[in-house]
């Protein structure tokens, strides 16, 4: 049986190839290597055509304290002023879509652009940033970010107190497996699961030591209006839950905003309300 160390050593080999040390072997031969390894683990976990995963995406970032609201595409911009309305003044990434901000009041003596980059310091003095993503996970309720157009350097995700994202339904993947593979891997990626928070010392929770102390989650793209009272309901009931509900279940499917309070035996609390269209 070959061991972790000889298994390495081969990867090593096959890279630099039959020449020796110092001649790296073609693109080709690396990818037949890789393409070689054997890969008899589980690839998915949840199955798109059985598993709503962008309500399982937006139930689990809401375990994380993130705030999760489902919008229509076309009250996306509408749902973007109200979550900007009490920062004096955000982040705008280049790249960022132009029609995003378009009901924002004053956007032009709010928006801060990174251009020349800006200092930790001043980074420090803004209160928000609006990014989109590469790509979300489901399963673990975790964004990615590559650093691309619309996202900024992974700096302006980093700093500032607040961070609003724009996910798209259809980049939200089941799992782990399935994200990666819509990445980019000649890109930085930045994996985010919920607010910055951290129990290092004493097992204390602080929040907004390593990144933003708020993540508010914008999910959009979905089909049809957003759901009523009764449909909210009817997706909790329908849901199994197997532990404290939060008040983000199927959040996606209902088109409700849900801030992520817990629930006391499954009843509503009162900070879940309806998304305004």
């Amino acid at each position: 049986m070959s061991t972790a160390r000889e298994e390495i050593l081969d990867r090593i080999r096959a890279a630099m190839g039959p020449h020796g040390p110092g001649r790296a072997a073609t693109p080709a031969q690396v990818d037949a290597a890789y393409a070689a390894l054997p890969r008899d683990y589980r690839r998915a976990h949840h199955e798109a055509a059985g598993t709503d995963i962008v309500a399982l995406f937006a139930e689990r970032a809401a375990d994380y304290r993130a705030v999760v609201e489902r919008v229509p595409e076309a009250g996306l911009p509408a749902a973007i002023a109200r979550a900007l309305a009490c920062l004096a003044g955000f982040l705008v990434p280049d790249g960022l879509p132009a029609g995003w901000l378009a009901d924002v009041p004053d956007a032009g003596d709010r928006i801060v652009r990174d251009d020349p980059p800006l200092s930790a310091r001043e980074l420090d003095a803004v209160a928000g940033v609006i990014t989109g993503c590469a790509a979300a996970i489901a399963e673990t309720g975790t964004i990615i970010l590559d650093h691309g157009p619309g996202q900024g350097r992974r700096a302006l995700t980093l700093v500032p107190d607040f961070h609003l994202v724009v996910v798209r339904a259809g980049q939200v993947a089941a799992d782990l497996p399935d994200a990666i593979g819509r990445l980019d891997p000649a890109r930085p990626h930045t994996l985010i699961s919920g607010p910055s928070a951290t129990s290092d010392i004493e097992l204390i929770r602080v929040e907004g030591v390593h990144g933003p102390r708020n993540l508010h989650i914008l999910v959009a793209g979905l089909p049809g209006p957003a759901g009523d009272f009764h449909t909210f309901i009817a997706a909790l009931t329908s849901t199994k839950i197997t532990k404290p509900a939060t008040s983000s279940v199927i959040t996606a499917m209902s088109g409700w905003r849900a801030f992520p309070a817990m629930t006391k035996g499954g009843t509503i609390p009162s900070t879940v309300q309806p998304a305004k269209a």
